[in-house]
């Protein structure tokens, strides 16, 4: 078993793209629920885009929609964020986080956490 460590983090300008990766603990015969939450600086950590156990995808935040996606490969039990024309507001720590079944915005409901990895996009 091993904590959710994320990558693909880094600088760029506004419009361009980032991919992000998650690498989640195997749980035998069955998927986590997994979700992307974020938090810039000063600001409370919100829920972005989640992956349930059957990956049906709930998307938390409307400032991402359309730009967003969230995807499963079960071969390397990696879960990934596609992140398309990255804005300003998009800057802060990106953290991937594995909960039971079901996908909630809530914190409590995962059990694991990764590290975060930074997200600065310039203007």
């Amino acid at each position: 078993q091993v904590q959710p460590v994320e990558s693909g983090g880094g600088s760029v300008q506004a419009g361009r793209s980032l991919r992000l990766s998650c690498e989640v603990p195997e749980r035998t015969n069955d998927n986590w629920a997994v979700g992307w939450f974020r938090q810039a600086p000063g600001k409370e950590r919100e829920a972005v885009l989640c992956i349930d156990e059957d990956s049906k995808v709930k998307n938390f935040l409307d400032s991402v929609k359309g730009r967003f996606t969230i995807s499963r490969n079960n071969a390397d039990n990696t879960i990934s964020l596609q992140m398309n024309n990255l804005k300003p507001e998009d800057t802060a720590v990106y953290y991937c986080a594995a909960g039971n079944y079901v996908c909630y915005p809530d914190d409590y409901e995962y059990d694991y956490w990764g590290q975060g990895t930074q997200v600065t996009v310039s203007s």
